[in-house]
């Protein structure tokens, strides 16, 4: 891949969205603070910031499909999400499949030692960097 900006990743949730930062070559994901939802608005406009401050090139998004890979609720809720930041923005938004990526994030932190109270968060943000680094991963990144 030869990436001059980066990828963010956000899973977006109804109460926080977990975020991921790939390198500068697209390689690696790391995660970032998840971010606590306090309305679009606001939400759109930390995420604008971060990705102007980041050089992010595209923002991944998980696509919140059923097990039957059939679009749910919830996806017609991130793709709206997904217009108005691509339009604020000025990025192009992907989506990619994340339909077991909070799963692996929690078998991954079980037995962590990681505080019930941080868990949420410590799934959103590792649950993130497993989209992107899959993502980085595929055949697909590169195009």
């Amino acid at each position: 891949m030869t990436a001059v900006g980066r990828i963010l990743a956000l899973d977006l949730g109804k109460k926080r969205i977990g975020l991921a930062l790939s390198d500068e070559l697209g390689l690696t994901a790391q995660g970032l603070k998840t971010l606590e939802r306090e309305g679009r608005r606001d939400d759109i406009e930390v995420l604008r910031r971060l990705a102007a401050e980041n050089n992010v090139k595209l923002i991944l998004m998980g696509d919140p499909l059923h097990m039957s890979g059939e679009q749910s609720r919830q996806g017609e809720y991130t793709r709206e999400f997904a217009r108005e930041l691509e339009y604020k923005t000025g990025l192009p938004i992907r989506f990619w499949d994340e339909r077991w990526t909070s799963r692996e994030a929690e078998r991954t932190l079980r037995g962590s030692g990681i505080a019930h109270d941080e868990r949420k968060p410590a799934i959103d943000r590792l649950s993130a960097v497993i989209l992107l680094q899959s993502f980085l991963d595929s055949p697909e990144a590169g195009k």
